[in-house]
């Protein structure tokens, strides 16, 4: 990363983060972190949607090879996986991490650790897989790994159900931003996770996280520095509403934003409840979804070699 600093240590040597910390906690007092707003004094052990107290749930952390194309590197992406999720889709494909919350109770000095760890094995960057339930952690935390030396980007991987308020505590900490535009139509969220508002709550977090830090930027190697990444699952039917989201990357974020066009969906977990969700795609959905992309005026595509899986 030679010359390049990154956003949270610039913040931390201006005094800053402590900051940023005290405001995070003092949200878990009555827990409004995400959209759900649950309201739950998760301080004293009480736990809402995401059912995460005062300590994070960490399932596990890796060097991951699987992820787009600017975060792998030579090394892999620096994945830290938490348990449990604010938005709990029926068919996530981690279900077991999400919905049962396969994991341990860490502190913010064991996820420092973890940190560090993937700094030492040569990963990039440091990616937060399901982060929104858990940002006064991963900040705490973060200010530790910093003292102990962390000195690559953060990624703040997320379903996008998040609020502005609470992104706009994290303005100066992640470099790289990367949210799942995951269906448009509220009915369609309202039936697989019991969120109607996700579409508008989706659109105004990606608009903060873009004010934030702009379009991806990368270095000489093809490595993220710096900006927002896209993804968007394909699903059968059209029931993720692929042009409505690109035309709104397009028109409403930027017509440079990179956005990785996903073809994995398989069912997982409850899809079953859901007709449309019982097949995986077909390799015609996934044509046609890139070429909704184009057609919007979305160009800037992750280039990884697709992977159908039959049913």
């Amino acid at each position: 990363m030679s010359s390049f600093v990154p956003a949270y240590i610039k913040t931390r040597d201006q005094g800053l983060l402590k900051e940023k910390i005290r405001q995070a906690y003092e949200i878990l007092n009555a827990c409004t972190l995400c959209p759900r707003a649950c309201g739950v004094d998760r301080l004293s052990g009480e736990k809402g949607i995401c059912q995460t107290a005062e300590h994070a749930i960490l399932s596990s952390y890796n060097c991951h090879f699987g992820e787009e194309s600017p975060l792998v590197g030579e090394h892999g992406s620096g994945t830290i996986f938490f348990a449990r999720c604010n938005l709990l889709c029926i068919f996530c494909q981690n279900y077991d991490i999400s919905h049962e919350g396969q994991g341990v109770e860490v502190s913010s000095q064991d996820l420092a650790k973890a940190m560090i760890s993937l700094q030492d094995r040569g990963c990039p960057n440091i990616n937060f897989v399901t982060p929104s339930h858990v940002v006064p952690q991963i900040l705490a935390a973060v200010d530790k790994a910093a003292e102990a030396g962390l000195r690559i980007p953060l990624v703040y991987n997320t379903s996008a159900y998040d609020t502005v308020d609470t992104l706009a505590i994290l303005d100066g900490v992640f470099d790289i931003y990367m949210p799942d535009f995951k269906f448009w139509d509220p009915k369609v969220a309202e039936t697989v996770c019991d969120a109607p508002d996700y579409p508008e709550a989706a659109r105004k977090a990606i608009k903060e996280m873009y004010r934030q830090v702009g379009d991806l930027v990368l270095d000489e190697h093809g490595v993220a520095q710096r900006g927002l990444l896209v993804r968007h699952l394909v699903l059968p039917d059209g029931l993720a509403g692929t042009r409505e989201v690109m035309h709104f990357l397009a028109t409403e974020i930027s017509t440079n934003t990179y956005v990785n066009i996903m073809a994995q969906y398989r069912p997982c977990g409850r899809a079953i409840e859901v007709e449309s969700l019982r097949r995986s795609i077909t390799d015609a959905e996934y044509r046609e979804a890139i070429e909704m992309a184009a057609q919007e005026g979305i160009t800037r595509l992750d280039e990884r070699k697709r992977v159908f899986v039959l049913w």
